[in-house]
């Protein structure tokens, strides 16, 4: 099976250039599932009805969130109504969902899984429960469903989190995929035990830009010291980041084009 995993989808610019670029990969490709972060998907930060159904239509199947899918009040209300699941590891009672079986059909059944690192993330270490235990559970809890593939996705901010999670599920899952930093990694591998990983998967929108920010605004918070309201850039060069899995032939590739 193909799967292709969208990266973070940042603000306006990275939504014009997934529709402008996602279509003709998904063809030349032969891509089964398209999948994307979109926890920065509306303004910058956060998702909105109209903007996950706009990248519905662009060709996403489904979608994965972060420490900020939350950002928007109105997202409680319609989060369990989309294809979107958000980090497994928030607190019990939280709304949504933080893990999805998906039945493609001929393609049988698919696992895709959001877990939230805490490594470098104060915030988030005073919130959200272990990854690593969250993601035992969960393989456990799906065990008889029989999932064929089982994708997680891993928003973190550390690198070595990231390959610590990844080696802990070398085997027990088919691809790993980290999210955050909206920075590519190159270290796209197959892991010993057969799972197909990449340190991050990077961000579509601006890369004039310092992560999508408008540079000038955190040269000035770093010179200053204090903090800065966000301005997110629509001018420049624009990415579109992805990995194409192939879950028959064990291979990861980047596909990424900058216009």
């Amino acid at each position: 099976m193909k799967v292709l995993f969208v990266g973070e989808i940042v603000a306006e610019p990275g939504r014009k250039i997934v529709k402008n670029i996602l279509p003709e990969i998904v063809k030349e490709n032969k891509v089964d599932l398209v999948i994307a972060n979109v926890e920065n998907l509306s303004g910058g930060k956060g998702i909105t009805r109209e903007n996950i159904e706009e990248m519905k239509i662009a060709g996403i199947d489904y979608f994965t969130g972060g420490d900020h899918v939350f950002w928007y009040k109105d997202t409680e209300e319609f989060i369990d109504s989309i294809p979107l699941v958000r980090p497994a590891n928030y607190p019990e009672g939280v709304m949504g969902k933080g893990y999805e079986i998906i039945d493609t059909g001929k393609n049988g059944k698919i696992l895709v899984i959001n877990l939230l690192g805490r490594t470098f993330s104060s915030d988030a270490k005073a919130y959200v429960d272990d990854p690593f235990r969250t993601a035992d559970k969960i393989l456990e809890e799906t065990r008889s469903q029989k999932p064929e593939v089982i994708i997680v996705d891993f928003h973190a901010e550390a690198s070595s989190e990231k390959y610590s999670l990844a080696h802990y599920l070398d085997g027990r899952v088919n691809c790993f995929v980290g999210t955050h930093t909206h920075v590519p990694t190159a270290d796209n591998m197959l892991l010993p035990k057969g799972t197909l990983y990449v340190t991050d998967v990077g961000m579509c929108g601006a890369i004039d830009s310092s992560l999508g920010v408008k540079v000038e605004i955190t040269i000035r918070m770093f010179l200053t010291g204090i903090n800065q309201k966000f301005d997110w850039e629509n001018a420049g060069r624009k990415a579109f980041r992805s990995v194409l899995f192939d879950t028959e032939a064990k291979s990861i590739v980047r596909i990424d084009k900058v216009v």
